[in-house]
Order: structure tokens, then sequence, then C-alpha cells
């Protein structure tokens, strides 16, 4: 007698845990970058092939517009120690405004605490929240700074801030790798990873051949916080601030068939498709019970289980077919996560 296979909730966090040997997170990246493995998978025939990622152009769709993420990683992790004595590490979320950062803050602080940090940087701790975000506010030799200007000194003072999983300290060679070739926009705190896997080779020669624009979306840490709510849509969505450029408005508005490059630009492009907005804060989950209205296709990487990204990947192919895929990386020793392989949606 055949086994009857359980069908899962695709409205259930669980139904979106995977076990992922430990072997398999990519602690640090492949060189050269475009040497990385590419899944594609055809959702016409729900085919799969193996390849590498600098053969990409041999699979995109003739007539397909592609879009970009154009935002910049910043050194985003700092170290220092409370005025008062003891470590501290911070991580900058995102800014409010000009003056008032969100950060997260390993080691206890209250309002009104001094942070001290190194050239004579310093943080004055504002406001605390439940979700374990702090507001602050940045000062230089005493006088409070904008936001654009502690940007050129976290390049000096700061750290790339890996995501927690690669379970190591940032490097020189994580300046360069976690970055894309054509990031621009100062913001993120966490690479658009599926833009990681071009060279500059590579990016001009899949733009000479496709209509491509840029839309920025400042990653913001809360990319990594897993879905902890029992059902998926009761989860607090974080929010992220975007800007879509002229040249990519153009395209979103067109009937031409879009690629995004990410779950971030995508994020961005089905976000305008329901608000119609260039700019501003986005928030928008996608899921199997909110799938994309205006994206097409999508390249991105391999996911953390339980993880909003995941969910967004089910909203493109359904739930079975997302695990089916992901059993079938894991079982063809795919690298997993930011510095991972690739996945190809057509």
């Amino acid at each position: 007698m055949k086994k009857r296979r359980l069908i899962k909730n695709p409205l259930l966090t669980s139904s979106y845990h995977y076990e992922l040997p430990d072997e398999l997170i990519a602690t640090h990246p492949i060189h050269p970058r475009d040497h990385a493995r590419l899944l594609v998978y055809n959702r016409a025939d729900k085919s799969i092939t193996h390849a590498r990622f600098d053969a990409l152009e041999l699979f995109l769709p003739k007539n397909c517009g592609i879009i970009f993420n154009d935002t910049k990683v910043i050194k985003a992790r700092l170290y220092g120690h409370k005025e008062s004595g003891g470590a501290i590490e911070l991580l900058i979320n995102r800014p409010h405004d000009a003056y008032t950062i969100n950060v997260y803050i390993k080691g206890r602080v209250k309002v009104d605490t001094r942070l001290v940090f190194e050239e004579q940087l310093s943080v004055h701790v504002i406001a605390l929240y439940e979700d374990g975000s702090r507001d602050v506010n940045f000062y230089l030799h005493d006088t409070l700074i904008r936001f654009e200007e502690l940007l050129p000194i976290l390049e000096r003072v700061g750290h790339i801030p890996l995501p927690p999983y690669l379970g190591r300290e940032d490097n020189s060679e994580d300046e360069r790798e976690y970055q894309s070739v054509f990031a621009h926009y100062e913001g993120a705190v966490a690479a658009p990873t599926a833009s990681l896997h071009f060279t500059d080779e590579l990016f001009d020669a899949v733009c000479s051949h496709h209509p491509y624009a840029f839309v920025t979306l400042h990653v913001g840490s809360g990319t990594f916080k897993p879905v902890e709510a029992e059902i998926i849509t009761d989860h607090p969505m974080h929010s992220e601030y975007f800007d879509i450029s002229p040249s990519a408005l153009e395209l979103l508005r067109s009937d031409i068939p879009l690629l995004s490059i990410g779950t971030t630009s995508t994020r961005t492009v089905e976000y305008h498709a329901r608000t119609e907005e260039t700019h501003g804060e986005a928030n928008l989950f996608l899921h199997p019970n909110n799938p994309p209205l205006r994206v097409n296709h999508l390249l991105t990487n391999f996911h953390l289980p339980q993880s909003t990204l995941l969910m967004l990947v089910a909203s493109f192919i359904g739930l079975e077919e997302t695990h089916r895929i992901y059993q079938e990386a894991i079982k063809e020793h795919y690298r997993f996560f930011s510095y991972g392989d690739a996945m190809l949606i057509l």
C-alpha cells in the first residue's frame, strides 16, 4: 500500500522547518564569486537543473527585465564599553531620522546610559523597546551628529555585520565579498545575498542582453528575525527603507516579465505593486497566501528554516515544492545561507 503524504499547512510556521547539516552552512565566500552553484527550477514542468552561476544567462528568458538592489552594506557593528565600565557590542539596525538611530545592544543598558567607542564616538541611549532594540543618538567629541556624518566614522571603526549563523568574526575578505559589485547607496546592515554572486563581467554580460534597473532597499537586521508566531500571518513584519529609481519605475510599469535579483528587490517591487509608492518604508510579507503580483522570476539564495525569506520563496512555488527543492539541494550538498549557492525560479 502506498504511504499517504502529509500535506503541510502553509499558514503554520512549523511547516517551514527543515533539518540542515551544519557542514552545509557556507561560512566563507567562494572564489571567484560566480563559481557558486545554481539550482534552476522551472515551474512549467517542475524540473530541477543543476548548473554553475556563471551560466546564468543560458537560463534567463529572452524577454525579461531585471531588477537589482543597489544598497551598500555599512560597517554596522561596533565594540565599546559603557561609561561606567563593562564591554558592549552594538549593531545598527536603521535610522528613524537624521539623529535617532535604532540599534541592538549586547549588554544591559538603561535609558540615559552612555556608551563609548573609538575616535571619541559615543552613544546616548534614549529609548528601550520590547523587541530588544534601542533608540540612540550618536555623538562625536560630545557633539550630536547626523546619520550621514556617522557613516565615514563607521568605515574606520566599525565591523562588517556578518549574520550570527556564520559563527565567526569579520575579516578583510568580508569587506570585499559581503558587498555586491553594484552596491552604491549606503544603509544596509545585511547584504542582498543573491547579488553577491555577480562579478563585474557577469553583471555586464547579463545587462547587455536584458533591460535592467536598480531599486534601493536598505536591508535591516529584522531580515534575520525568526518567525515565532504559530501562525505566520501573526508575525510582525519588519519595515525597511526603499527607493525606486525613475528607470526602475518605467520597467515596473511596463508589460515586460520581471526577474528580481533577491528577496529584497522582490519585496520592493511587490510593495510598489500594491501601494504605488516609490519611496518610504516597506513592510510587505510575501507567503503562499500573499503571492507576488508583478515579479515573474526570482533569483535567490537558500534561506533559514522558519524565516520570512523561505516563506517568500514558497509564495512563488508553494510549500510542497519548496520542501522538495530544499531536500534536493541538501542531497546534492549545496551551500546554504548568505555566502551559499543560488536558486533561480523560472
